[in-house]
Order: C-alpha cells, then structure tokens, then sequence
C-alpha cells in the first residue's frame, strides 16, 4: 500500500469537501440543524459531507470500512478502515465562526498510517503518512521547540455533555491560567491538534472525544515530531475519550501537572 499516494488522493478529497461546505454555510437555516445529544448538533451538510468523503474513499480503497461520526452505529474496525469527521466544529460551522474542519484518517492492521486535516476557511491543509513526516500546503512542519509549561500556549475544548470530571477540569484551568503563557479553546480538536503539529500551539488536552475528533491529528502530530497519548501517559488512546497531545517537550511535566488535579475516568 502507497500511503503517500492514498495520502495526496485524501487531500484532494478534503479539499473538495472543504469547497462543498464553503458553498452550504450561508444557506443553514434552523430547520437543518439537529439534536444528537446534549449540546451536539448535525446539520445536513455534515451528512452530505460524510456521504461525499465516504463515496470517494471506497473508489480509492474499495476493501476498506469506515468509522465515521453521522453512521459510527454501522461501524466496525476491521484491517483497513477510515475514520472520518465530515465537519469537526458543528457548533462553530452554525454559528458562522470562521473554525471547522474536514478530518480523515486511515488506520491500517490497527495503526494510523495517514492523517488529514483540512481548514477550509484559511484554506490550510495538514496531513501525514506514515514514516512521510507532516506537511501543511506543501511546506513540510514540526512541533515547537518550547521545554517548559511556563513557556507554552496550550489548547483545550471545554465538556459539553460528559461533566464527571469538570471540578478537576476547572483545577487544572486554574493552573494553566497561573502557570503558563496562555490556554484557548478553537471549537475543533481536529485544529487544535494540527496548531499542535506546526507549532503555534505547545499542547492541547481534552477529555470526552471520539476517535473522529482525533485520529487524524494524531498521526499529523506524530509525523511531526510530538508526542499523543491519554491522560495516564499510555500511547493507545485514539478509542479511550481523552488525549493529550504535545511537542513531546513538555509532555510530561503536563501529564504531572494533570494528575494532581484529575486522572482518567478509568481510574477514578
């Protein structure tokens, strides 16, 4: 398999996509948003989004599955399957926030082997294949350089619907807002991860996703240089609802810092 090749056909894929919203967002009415869950919307062009992305990536891997969030109920993770997020930023994307992105990501024999991030907005598009390093428009890009939390900017999402840990949440914004340079939150994991990527943010965490909101920018902070795992520092977390993603300067010092104000809901 050429992940290279399967790479720079999903890029292509993402930024036709990326055009297809564009075109959709002033026309959303009221009436084509709905209610998945507490403060989660879809809207019809996320489903027409997915259907596209899905359509084109069977002509270009016709063996393959798809874990996609608009079907995710009809998923299964077999030896080559896409894990897609047809519009990461729903709530941005509705309320004319200039933040969203197409995200796809191919796991093959259970690792990522190709990640896309595509901002339609700023017309950026980050990817990675494995072993290919990561790559925004061309220009290939790594992770900062930063070695201290007291040094970094960091990127969060707030919880939206799974409250369990939100007084250790509210903790640990306590300290980033003390002890580093600054915290912000974009409205989309799959853009926080790949700032994380080229370096203009130093760290990102978030507890309460899905594999859609971060597989693809796992592999793009990885070929870049960093470092993803979940809150107990363990590498496997794409499927565990909770990531830290970094420059791998500062991982653990923001691991440490993390666990003395919340650790995982495995273990609490």
């Amino acid at each position: 398999m050429n992940y290279k090749i399967i790479c720079e056909q999903t890029v292509a894929l993402a930024r036709e996509t990326g055009k297809f919203i564009q075109s959709q967002k002033q026309s959303v009415l009221e009436k084509d948003i709905q209610t998945k869950g507490v403060h989660d919307f879809v809207t019809r062009v996320d489903k027409a989004s997915e259907s596209m992305i899905i359509n084109e990536l069977k002509k270009i891997l016709p063996s393959s599955t798809f874990l996609a969030e608009e079907s995710a109920s009809d998923a299964k993770i077999e030896e080559t399957t896409w894990i897609i997020d047809p519009l990461d930023g729903t709530t941005n994307f509705i309320h004319h926030l200039p933040l969203f992105t197409i995200s796809i990501a191919l796991m093959h024999k259970n690792e990522l082997v190709i990640g896309v991030i595509y901002e339609p907005n700023l017309d950026e598009c980050f990817y990675a294949w494995k072993d290919g390093g990561a790559w925004l428009n061309g220009t290939q890009i790594s992770v900062s350089k930063t070695k201290t939390l007291h040094d970094s900017l960091l990127a969060t999402g707030f919880p939206y619907y799974d409250y369990q840990h939100l007084d250790g949440f509210m903790e640990f914004l306590k300290y980033t807002i003390r002890e580093t340079r600054g915290l912000r939150r974009l409205g989309s994991a799959a853009l926080d991860m790949a700032w994380v990527a080229c370096g203009r943010f130093d760290a990102f965490y978030e507890y309460g996703l899905r594999p859609w909101d971060v597989a693809a920018g796992a592999c793009i902070v990885s070929e870049a240089g960093g470092r993803v795992t979940d809150f107990n520092n363990l590498p496997d977390c794409i499927f565990q609802k909770e990531i830290i993603a970094s420059n791998n300067q500062v991982h653990d010092e923001l691991v440490r810092e993390m666990r003395k104000c919340f650790f995982s809901g495995k273990n609490n």
